[in-house]
């Protein structure tokens, strides 16, 4: 079930100043209500989901954020706070399907309607075919799709009431290319999203939903040192990142705050002729051959 958080049990994690997200300040979801799921981070600095909350808040969203590690929640939240805008927090598990048609309900009873989902939520086990095991391919299966299925399903009742929306969700470029790792469970799930965002985007057109997938490349978020380097580097971060970077075009990694300006785009009214496509945000390296 879900949990509504009213204040943090700790002291949350400091965000670092020289990870800033820009404050542009447009006004470009002035007064929309909007919806980000995996809102929270692993660790310091700026996952895609937290910075895709906090850029929605500096463009004028009311942002209901929902993950399942209440302290990292938080520390997006407050940032939020500190900065004037308005953010309501519930510690959630995107998977099951009880607690997800709960949370929406209730945020369509707190604020009265949707007008903006991002489905965030995602992680990688690693393994071929035949190394992953059953449980693991059914756990990324659930956690990296049906995650974004469940949050489509539950949402879009909601916006057709309201007469309209936008719905994001998160891929990544694993879904389209080989990026460098087996880990057939988490490529195989996101590019199902892809194909739910496409589906879905051709159903609820006449109901004025627009549905779309930013398809984030091998981006230097938090993940990295949290899991990755120890996943394929022996921990060793350094060497994790030199081989990831060395696969873009542009030269350089990008982070969280590429993922939520995308994101942004495809929320906003600027996007009004935009659906059922992918943004992929990936410094040219899908584009390559080798």
């Amino acid at each position: 079930m879900a949990r509504t958080v009213d204040s943090p049990a700790h002291r949350p994690r400091e965000i670092p100043v020289t990870q800033d997200v820009p404050d542009r300040r447009l006004g470009r979801l002035a007064g929309r209500i909007a919806v980000i799921g995996g809102a929270g981070s692993v660790g310091p600095g700026w996952g895609n989901g937290r910075a895709t909350a906090v850029v929605f808040a500096r463009e004028g969203a009311t942002v209901h954020l929902a993950d399942r590690d209440e302290e990292a929640l938080e520390v997006t939240a407050r940032q939020i706070r500190d900065e004037g805008g308005s953010a309501h927090t519930a510690v959630l598990d995107v998977t099951e399907p009880a607690a997800v048609r709960d949370y929406f309900a209730r945020c369509e009873s707190l604020a009265g309607r949707i007008d903006v989902l991002v489905n965030n939520v995602g992680g990688s086990r690693p393994g071929g075919a035949v190394d992953l095991g059953l449980e693991d391919w059914d756990s990324q299966l659930r956690t990296n799709l049906t995650s974004a299925f469940l949050a489509c399903k539950y949402v879009v009742p909601i916006m057709r009431r309201g007469g309209g929306g936008s719905i994001v969700n998160t891929a990544s470029a694993s879904g389209l290319r080989w990026t460098g790792a087996a880990q057939v469970g988490y490529a195989a799930a996101k590019a199902a999203v892809i194909q739910l965002s496409r589906v879905s985007a051709v159903e609820y057109a006449p109901d004025g939903i627009r549905v779309n997938t930013v398809v984030p490349g091998q981006l230097h978020t938090p993940m990295v040192e949290a899991r990755l380097a120890g996943q394929r580097a022996g921990g060793d971060v350094a060497r994790l990142l030199a081989q990831r970077q060395a696969r873009i075009p542009l030269g350089f990694m990008g982070d969280g705050r590429d993922t939520a300006y995308a994101a942004l785009f495809l929320a906003c009214d600027e996007a009004r002729f935009v659906t059922g496509t992918e943004i992929v945000v990936d410094g040219g390296m899908t584009a390559r051959c080798d």
